[in-house]
């Protein structure tokens, strides 16, 4: 009998789960560059269930199968490109098609679509909270002012000509195989990144969330809607346990 309060108590905490995700993607509507999570779950263990006879126990039926307790699976990324907006901003850049932005974090090199940079007090590119943006040679881009120019594969230049580097873009044989750092950022997961000199980059602009709002609000009131079912009936069979249990007692 308690099989029942342990799978009710698991897919009550399985959609708990999945209403953090979605509220993180929410969270997040308007951050430059951010990938949706899409929460998945699966059971446990699945049992062949078999229906056998009183007396003779050969030759059993199959009728079925039993799913024990929800556990969770794994959170899918999607990687498509969101929409992009022109800011006008001189230090905004934006990958059209594959690609990350390379990062210089303390935890080592991560990886971002989020290309709304500024300058540190050295004067080096970088993307605010985290660390200093990599050009394509794999060091930092010191440009010392703002007042810049860009051509389309993100090569910098001064207002009078002079070259400053170039942004880096990597891109990854499978950006399924990307690790969500604490960051929010990327790391690599054991793959190797590759110099893309030739990517498309967008200067002024900056590529959006691409999070659907309504997808996401649909999604919500669906796991509000598990949840407060799971735990009424939760409340009903620890009402039925406790029952249970006295009435034994008094036998």
């Amino acid at each position: 009998m308690t099989k029942g309060f342990y799978n009710l108590t698991s897919g009550i905490l399985s959609q708990t789960r999945r209403l953090d995700v979605i509220a993180n993607n929410m969270t997040n509507l308007s951050t430059a560059g951010y990938k949706a999570e899409t929460y998945t779950d699966s059971t446990f263990q699945e049992v062949l269930m078999s229906r056998v006879g009183n007396k003779d126990k050969s030759g059993a039926t199959v009728i079925g199968e039993e799913s024990y307790i929800l556990a969770p699976d794994q959170l899918y990324v999607d990687y498509t490109q969101g929409s992009v907006k022109e800011t006008g901003l001189t230090l905004d850049f934006a990958i059209q098609g594959d690609g990350f932005f390379a990062i210089q974090t303390d935890n080592g090199v991560e990886y971002t679509r989020n290309g709304s940079f500024s300058l540190n007090d050295n004067g080096q590119l970088c993307l605010s909270g985290h660390g200093l943006v990599l050009g394509m040679d794999g060091n930092p881009i010191t440009l010392s002012t703002d007042q810049i120019r860009a051509d389309g594969n993100g090569r910098l230049y001064t207002e009078g000509g002079t070259y400053l580097g170039q942004v880096g873009v990597f891109t990854f044989p499978d950006n399924a195989q990307l690790t969500k750092a604490e960051s929010g950022l990327f790391t690599p997961g054991g793959q190797q990144a590759q110099a893309a000199p030739n990517s498309q980059v967008l200067w002024k602009y900056q590529e959006e969330s691409n999070v659907d709002m309504l997808r996401e609000m649909t999604q919500m009131m669906t796991a509000e809607r598990s949840l407060q079912s799971g735990a009424q009936v939760l409340k009903l069979y620890d009402s039925l346990l406790t029952k249970a249990t006295t009435e034994v007692g008094r036998l």
